[in-house]
């Protein structure tokens, strides 16, 4: 017999119907009246399907009875751990609402399993342990559990979970059907600013009601997005990457830092990494973040490589972040030309610190070098970006005209009109 039909011997359960005097109870199990509120009356009638997975029977029946009246879908037992293929574990995903499994009987195997049904994101997948030692909350939580209950349990600690796990039913659908705008921000050269731009750009995003907005810091090894926004943060996108065949919903946002301004950050380490991030951990990072979020801003720095590659081909738009200066305006060119020709309904030009005053080429001038014209023109304002600097204040919930600008950039992510048509004077050709 294969290992995969040995695990499943199940015990089924099925909860009747019950009133306000409802009472615990399976077979001769000795009846204990439950804790009526609105709250468990709703749970009662969600019809939650749950499985318990442990070999040890005593604690897998406890456990049944502290479930029993809130499975009306049924609770199923299996008495051994998964040694199977993937296969078992997607079926786990997609039969239950639930999965409930035993740390203590054997925690490397328990963890093994949970990172598994995790990997689908379909059920909520919960441990139960007799102890409550951190770093075993810490490994099961980046394995992906979203809940983690004590023995004995505590009724009204399983109302809550078993509830959060009601509500995630909808709300997992619902992400299976969409994913989040991806917006990322490549710099034509190192100094023009992308980074400002970006966090601007996403804390301008974050402050649109039901949205909500990440801000992943890809300039790796040296980015300063959390050092714009003054945010410390213990936690970095290289510990995202390392972790990418393990990275659900549940893990990446333990390892976010939350902005005043609403926004949530995935900052770049403190420190200097001697790490280059593959493809695929990138692609996995983004994948999961669209499911998250509404909005996920990406700073790649100047980062124009095979790896940001990954991110255009996808992305809901891009941002080259430029200035009118020559080496700017020749990179922009050789990008817009050679990397970004099957992005281009999707690359938008932003002319950054731009002052008419002071150029020494005319703004047609300008045009024929990036071979288009530019979206975004944000003006020059350094004694402003000093004190966003200084104060790690950022400028996007401002007046200024620099504030304004970054504002209707993001009114354009959410279909707000904005003027985005550039004056057209004329001139001659610096790339003639």
């Amino acid at each position: 017999m294969s290992s995969a039909r040995m695990f499943f011997r199940p015990e089924r359960h099925h909860a009747g119907r019950h009133s306000r005097l409802a009472s615990h109870g399976t077979g001769d199990m000795t009846a204990a009246p439950y804790l009526i509120t609105p709250e468990s009356e709703a749970l009662a009638a969600a019809a939650l399907s749950i499985a318990l997975i442990g070999p040890n029977h005593e604690r897998r029946s406890e456990a049944a009875l502290a479930l029993r009246n809130f499975a009306a879908g049924g609770i199923r037992q299996f008495s051994a751990y998964s040694e199977a293929e993937e296969d078992l574990a997607r079926k786990l995903d997609e039969e239950f609402d639930a999965v409930l499994v035993d740390l203590d009987s054997e925690p490397e195997a328990a963890l093994q399993l949970v990172e598994r049904i995790c990997g689908f994101g379909k059920s909520t997948v919960m441990v139960y342990s007799g102890h409550t030692d951190p770093q075993a909350l810490m490994r099961c939580m980046r394995a992906g559990a979203r809940e983690f209950l004590t023995v004995p349990f505590d009724e009204r600690l399983v109302i809550e979970a078993l509830s959060r796990a009601a509500a995630r039913r909808p709300a997992a659908a619902a992400k299976a059907n969409r994913a989040g705008k991806m917006l990322v921000f490549l710099g034509a050269k190192g100094g023009v600013g992308v980074t400002s731009v970006a966090c601007n750009f996403a804390v301008a995003l974050a402050q649109n009601p039901g949205q909500r907005t990440l801000l992943i810091d890809l300039d790796l090894p040296l980015g300063d997005a959390a050092l714009n926004l003054g945010i410390v943060s213990e936690f970095s996108t290289v510990n995202a990457l390392e972790a990418a065949d393990r990275l659900d919903g549940s893990f990446l946002t333990s390892l976010l830092a939350k902005h005043s301004s609403g926004v949530w950050v995935l900052s770049a380490p403190g420190r200097f990494p001697y790490f280059e991030p593959e493809p695929e951990a990138i692609e996995k990072l983004i994948s999961v973040a669209r499911l998250e979020f509404d909005n996920v801003v990406v700073d790649l720095g100047s980062r124009a490589n095979p790896a940001g590659s990954v991110l255009f081909q996808d992305a809901t738009a891009i941002y080259l972040v430029t200035q009118a200066g020559i080496p700017e305006l020749r990179n922009s060119n050789r990008l817009i030309s050679q990397v970004f020709i099957e992005e281009s309904t999707r690359l938008e030009i932003v002319l950054n610190r731009f002052d008419s005053k002071l150029l020494g080429v005319s703004e047609e001038q300008i045009t024929k070098a990036l071979t288009r014209p530019a979206q975004w023109k944000i003006p020059s304002d350094h004694a402003l970006l000093r004190k966003m600097q200084i104060n790690a204040e950022p400028l996007a919930l401002g007046d200024s005209a620099v504030a304004k600008t970054i504002r209707k950039m993001a009114e354009a992510v959410h279909g707000e009109q904005a003027d985005k048509t550039p004056e057209k004077k004329k001139g001659f050709s610096l790339f003639g």
